[in-house]
Protein backbone atom coordinates (compact mmCIF):
# COMPACT_ATOMS: atom_id res chain seq x y z
CA UNK A 1 0.00 0.00 0.00
CA UNK A 2 1.47 3.36 -1.02
CA UNK A 3 1.93 6.17 1.48
CA UNK A 4 -0.32 9.17 1.03
CA UNK A 5 1.64 11.25 3.58
CA UNK A 6 5.24 10.90 4.75
CA UNK A 7 7.06 12.83 7.46
CA UNK A 8 10.83 12.41 7.43
CA UNK A 9 13.27 13.53 10.13
CA UNK A 10 10.99 16.40 11.12
CA UNK A 11 12.25 18.98 13.59
CA UNK A 12 10.47 22.14 14.71
CA UNK A 13 11.47 25.04 16.94
CA UNK A 14 9.86 28.44 17.40
CA UNK A 15 13.04 30.19 18.53
CA UNK A 16 15.58 28.14 16.63
CA UNK A 17 17.12 26.90 19.88
CA UNK A 18 14.57 24.90 21.88
CA UNK A 19 13.01 22.07 19.88
CA UNK A 20 9.30 21.36 20.20
CA UNK A 21 9.97 18.00 18.57
CA UNK A 22 12.74 16.40 16.54
CA UNK A 23 13.45 13.26 14.52
CA UNK A 24 9.76 12.66 13.80
CA UNK A 25 9.22 9.96 11.18
CA UNK A 26 5.70 8.89 10.21
CA UNK A 27 4.43 7.10 7.10
CA UNK A 28 0.67 7.29 6.63
CA UNK A 29 -1.19 4.97 4.27
CA UNK A 30 -4.43 5.74 2.51
CA UNK A 31 -7.35 4.78 4.77
CA UNK A 32 -5.24 5.00 7.93
CA UNK A 33 -7.21 6.37 10.89
CA UNK A 34 -4.70 7.77 13.35
CA UNK A 35 -5.11 9.27 16.80
CA UNK A 36 -2.19 11.30 18.17
CA UNK A 37 -2.03 11.51 21.97
CA UNK A 38 0.31 13.44 24.21
CA UNK A 39 0.54 15.92 27.05
CA UNK A 40 0.02 19.64 26.50
CA UNK A 41 2.96 21.25 24.75
CA UNK A 42 4.36 18.06 23.25
CA UNK A 43 3.89 19.37 19.70
CA UNK A 44 0.74 17.59 18.49
CA UNK A 45 -0.98 20.68 17.08
CA UNK A 46 2.33 22.09 15.85
CA UNK A 47 2.85 18.91 13.83
CA UNK A 48 -0.59 19.35 12.22
CA UNK A 49 0.26 22.97 11.47
CA UNK A 50 3.43 21.82 9.73
CA UNK A 51 1.39 19.41 7.60
CA UNK A 52 -0.98 22.22 6.58
CA UNK A 53 1.95 24.63 6.05
CA UNK A 54 0.75 27.10 8.67
CA UNK A 55 4.28 26.83 10.05
CA UNK A 56 7.42 25.38 8.51
CA UNK A 57 9.75 22.67 9.75
CA UNK A 58 13.25 23.72 10.73
CA UNK A 59 14.66 20.54 9.23
CA UNK A 60 13.19 17.47 7.56
CA UNK A 61 10.47 17.21 4.95
CA UNK A 62 6.81 16.32 4.49
CA UNK A 63 5.75 14.50 1.34
CA UNK A 64 2.16 14.43 0.13
CA UNK A 65 1.47 11.81 -2.51
CA UNK A 66 5.21 11.56 -3.02
CA UNK A 67 5.77 15.31 -3.54
CA UNK A 68 7.09 17.89 -1.09
CA UNK A 69 4.14 19.83 0.36
CA UNK A 70 5.77 23.10 -0.67
CA UNK A 71 5.41 22.12 -4.33
CA UNK A 72 1.61 22.46 -4.04
CA UNK A 73 -0.31 25.68 -4.43
CA UNK A 74 -2.68 26.69 -1.63
CA UNK A 75 -5.68 25.49 -3.64
CA UNK A 76 -4.00 22.24 -4.62
CA UNK A 77 -3.17 21.54 -0.99
CA UNK A 78 -6.75 22.34 0.12
CA UNK A 79 -8.08 19.77 -2.36
CA UNK A 80 -6.03 17.05 -0.67
CA UNK A 81 -5.92 18.03 3.02
CA UNK A 82 -8.79 19.41 5.09
CA UNK A 83 -8.63 20.39 8.75
CA UNK A 84 -11.27 20.69 11.47
CA UNK A 85 -10.12 22.88 14.36
CA UNK A 86 -11.31 22.87 17.97
CA UNK A 87 -13.74 25.71 17.41
CA UNK A 88 -14.55 28.37 14.87
CA UNK A 89 -16.34 31.69 15.09
CA UNK A 90 -17.63 33.86 12.30
CA UNK A 91 -17.94 37.64 12.28
CA UNK A 92 -20.99 37.79 10.05
CA UNK A 93 -24.30 35.94 10.61
CA UNK A 94 -23.84 33.27 7.95
CA UNK A 95 -26.25 30.39 7.74
CA UNK A 96 -24.81 26.94 8.35
CA UNK A 97 -25.24 26.11 4.66
CA UNK A 98 -23.22 29.20 3.71
CA UNK A 99 -20.44 28.09 6.06
CA UNK A 100 -20.43 24.60 4.50
CA UNK A 101 -20.30 26.13 1.00
CA UNK A 102 -17.05 27.87 1.97
CA UNK A 103 -15.44 24.47 1.56
CA UNK A 104 -15.87 24.83 -2.21
CA UNK A 105 -13.42 27.77 -2.28
CA UNK A 106 -10.46 25.75 -3.66
CA UNK A 107 -12.54 24.99 -6.75
CA UNK A 108 -13.55 28.59 -7.50
CA UNK A 109 -11.73 31.16 -9.59
CA UNK A 110 -10.82 34.58 -8.22
CA UNK A 111 -14.01 36.59 -7.48
CA UNK A 112 -16.18 33.61 -8.50
CA UNK A 113 -19.06 32.77 -6.18
CA UNK A 114 -20.38 29.27 -5.42
CA UNK A 115 -22.76 27.96 -8.08
CA UNK A 116 -26.01 26.10 -7.66
CA UNK A 117 -24.02 22.92 -8.15
CA UNK A 118 -21.73 23.91 -5.26
CA UNK A 119 -24.79 24.55 -3.09
CA UNK A 120 -26.22 21.16 -4.02
CA UNK A 121 -22.92 19.49 -3.06
CA UNK A 122 -22.89 21.35 0.28
CA UNK A 123 -26.50 20.50 1.10
CA UNK A 124 -25.98 16.88 0.05
CA UNK A 125 -23.06 16.55 2.48
CA UNK A 126 -25.12 18.09 5.29
CA UNK A 127 -27.86 15.60 4.51
CA UNK A 128 -25.38 12.70 4.57
CA UNK A 129 -24.26 13.85 8.03
CA UNK A 130 -27.85 14.21 9.19
CA UNK A 131 -27.62 17.97 9.79
CA UNK A 132 -29.67 19.30 6.87
CA UNK A 133 -32.11 20.83 9.38
CA UNK A 134 -29.33 23.29 10.30
CA UNK A 135 -28.96 24.58 6.73
CA UNK A 136 -30.94 27.80 7.22
CA UNK A 137 -30.00 28.36 10.85
CA UNK A 138 -27.44 30.97 11.82
CA UNK A 139 -24.09 29.30 12.43
CA UNK A 140 -23.43 31.57 15.42
CA UNK A 141 -26.67 30.49 17.11
CA UNK A 142 -26.30 26.71 17.05
CA UNK A 143 -24.67 24.54 19.71
CA UNK A 144 -20.97 23.73 19.90
CA UNK A 145 -21.55 20.16 18.80
CA UNK A 146 -23.63 21.30 15.85
CA UNK A 147 -20.94 23.80 14.85
CA UNK A 148 -18.36 21.01 14.82
CA UNK A 149 -20.57 18.93 12.53
CA UNK A 150 -20.99 21.95 10.24
CA UNK A 151 -17.20 22.37 10.17
CA UNK A 152 -16.80 18.70 9.29
CA UNK A 153 -19.32 19.19 6.47
CA UNK A 154 -17.42 22.26 5.26
CA UNK A 155 -14.19 20.24 5.20
CA UNK A 156 -15.87 17.42 3.29
CA UNK A 157 -16.95 20.03 0.72
CA UNK A 158 -13.26 20.37 -0.16
CA UNK A 159 -13.40 16.70 -1.22
CA UNK A 160 -10.04 16.04 0.47
CA UNK A 161 -8.11 12.79 0.67
CA UNK A 162 -7.11 13.43 4.29
CA UNK A 163 -8.92 15.17 7.14
CA UNK A 164 -7.03 16.43 10.19
CA UNK A 165 -8.97 16.89 13.43
CA UNK A 166 -7.40 19.17 16.05
CA UNK A 167 -9.04 18.21 19.35
CA UNK A 168 -12.53 18.33 17.80
CA UNK A 169 -14.36 17.55 21.07
CA UNK A 170 -12.34 19.64 23.54
CA UNK A 171 -15.12 22.17 24.28
CA UNK A 172 -18.10 19.84 24.01
CA UNK A 173 -20.32 18.18 26.59
CA UNK A 174 -20.57 14.39 26.77
CA UNK A 175 -23.49 14.04 24.33
CA UNK A 176 -21.97 16.30 21.70
CA UNK A 177 -18.62 14.53 22.07
CA UNK A 178 -20.39 11.27 21.29
CA UNK A 179 -22.11 12.74 18.22
CA UNK A 180 -18.88 14.15 16.80
CA UNK A 181 -16.92 10.96 17.53
CA UNK A 182 -19.63 8.87 15.86
CA UNK A 183 -19.34 11.08 12.78
CA UNK A 184 -15.55 10.74 12.67
CA UNK A 185 -15.89 6.97 13.08
CA UNK A 186 -18.30 6.86 10.12
CA UNK A 187 -15.86 8.81 7.96
CA UNK A 188 -13.16 6.32 8.90
CA UNK A 189 -15.37 3.34 8.11
CA UNK A 190 -16.22 4.92 4.74
CA UNK A 191 -12.53 4.93 3.81
CA UNK A 192 -11.46 8.48 4.65
CA UNK A 193 -7.89 8.92 5.86
CA UNK A 194 -8.07 10.72 9.21
CA UNK A 195 -5.54 12.08 11.69
CA UNK A 196 -7.00 13.22 15.00
CA UNK A 197 -5.40 14.92 17.97
CA UNK A 198 -7.19 14.19 21.22
CA UNK A 199 -6.81 14.73 24.95
CA UNK A 200 -8.95 11.67 25.63
CA UNK A 201 -7.11 8.30 25.39
CA UNK A 202 -10.41 6.42 25.22
CA UNK A 203 -11.18 8.09 21.87
CA UNK A 204 -8.52 5.89 20.29
CA UNK A 205 -10.72 2.83 20.57
CA UNK A 206 -13.69 4.58 18.97
CA UNK A 207 -12.10 6.03 15.85
CA UNK A 208 -8.63 4.73 15.10
CA UNK A 209 -6.77 1.72 13.77
CA UNK A 210 -3.48 3.30 14.75
CA UNK A 211 -2.26 5.47 17.62
CA UNK A 212 0.83 7.65 17.94
CA UNK A 213 2.04 8.71 21.40
CA UNK A 214 4.13 11.89 21.53
CA UNK A 215 6.31 13.08 24.39
CA UNK A 216 9.87 14.04 25.29
CA UNK A 217 10.04 15.90 21.94
CA UNK A 218 9.70 12.63 20.02
CA UNK A 219 7.41 9.71 19.20
CA UNK A 220 7.14 7.36 22.17
CA UNK A 221 5.14 4.65 20.41
CA UNK A 222 3.36 4.11 17.09
CA UNK A 223 1.17 1.17 16.17
CA UNK A 224 -2.12 -0.62 16.70
CA UNK A 225 -4.12 0.53 19.75
CA UNK A 226 -4.02 -2.89 21.40
CA UNK A 227 -0.21 -2.84 21.18
CA UNK A 228 0.51 0.82 21.97
CA UNK A 229 -2.11 1.61 24.62
CA UNK A 230 -0.32 0.06 27.55
CA UNK A 231 -0.12 1.39 31.09
CA UNK A 232 3.65 1.81 30.75
CA UNK A 233 3.42 3.76 27.48
CA UNK A 234 0.67 6.02 28.80
CA UNK A 235 2.59 6.67 32.01
CA UNK A 236 5.60 7.66 29.94
CA UNK A 237 3.39 9.90 27.76
CA UNK A 238 1.51 11.72 30.52
CA UNK A 239 3.87 11.40 33.49
CA UNK A 240 1.31 9.78 35.80
CA UNK A 241 0.38 6.21 36.71
CA UNK A 242 -2.54 5.01 34.61
CA UNK A 243 -4.71 1.93 35.00
CA UNK A 244 -6.44 0.34 32.01
CA UNK A 245 -9.40 -1.96 32.62
CA UNK A 246 -11.10 -3.77 29.75
CA UNK A 247 -14.85 -3.74 30.33
CA UNK A 248 -16.22 -5.40 27.18
CA UNK A 249 -15.05 -5.70 23.58
CA UNK A 250 -13.58 -2.35 22.45
CA UNK A 251 -14.66 -0.76 25.74
CA UNK A 252 -11.87 0.34 28.08
CA UNK A 253 -11.76 2.35 31.26
CA UNK A 254 -8.59 4.43 31.50
CA UNK A 255 -8.08 5.97 34.91
CA UNK A 256 -5.37 7.97 36.68
CA UNK A 257 -3.74 6.89 39.91
CA UNK A 258 -3.96 10.19 41.85
CA UNK A 259 -1.62 8.90 44.55
CA UNK A 260 1.23 9.34 42.07
CA UNK A 261 0.58 13.06 41.52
Amino acid sequence: MSNILEIHNARFSYDGINDIFSNINIDIDKNDNICILGANGCGKTTLLNCITRNVELKTGEILLKGKNIHSYSVNQLAKIIGIVYQDHTVTFPYTSLEVVKMGRAPYLKVFETPSRSDEDIAYGIMKDLGIEALADKSYSNISGGQRQLVLIARTLCQNPDIILFDEPTSHLDFKNQAIVMKTIRKLASDGMTTIMISHYPSHVYKTSNRVILMGDKKIIADGKPEEVMTEENLRHTYGVKIKINKLVEEQYLIDIDFSDI
